[in-house]
């Protein structure tokens, strides 16, 4: 797995590439005018992604039919030196259809604790929950 970081204008907005071709924008949202997401923000949209086609994955095979699918990332940070590394990151997910509580339950339960490779990178330093949420109510 390879990606390219291109600096884009003349402060630090970047484009990050992967082999396929496909693309975000990174910038230093601290400044006004930023035209990408902060490379924190990037790794919360990261746990997000990974964690959110898992569960989808996991619900589809069990032929569980999702109209809806939302997931919302918190993340909270702690200074340490000079750096501001995430003591803990929140998955709320937001899920309307046909769905078992039960399985999406366990099918978030499988993507943290088995399948999502971006959170078990964080986890040995970062504390990673989740809530799952189906048809308006808290499973």
């Amino acid at each position: 797995m390879k990606i390219t970081l291109n600096r884009i204008n003349d402060d630090f907005l970047f484009e990050c590439t992967n082999a396929q071709g496909n693309s975000i924008l990174l910038d230093n949202t601290s400044q006004p005018g930023a035209k990408g997401v902060s490379p924190m923000e990037s790794v919360l949209m990261a746990v997000a992604g990974c964690s959110g086609i898992d569960v989808v994955s996991i619900l589809k095979k069990q032929r569980q039919d999702i109209k809806s699918f939302q997931a919302e990332v918190e993340g909270e940070r702690v200074q340490v030196d000079e750096a501001k590394p995430f003591k803990s990151i929140n998955v709320k997910f937001l899920l309307e259809g046909e769905i078992d509580p039960k399985k999406a339950l366990k099918a978030a339960e499988l993507s943290f604790e088995k399948y999502c490779s971006v959170s078990r990178t964080l986890e040995p330093n970062v504390e990673i929950g989740y809530e799952v949420y189906v048809n308006g109510e808290k499973i």
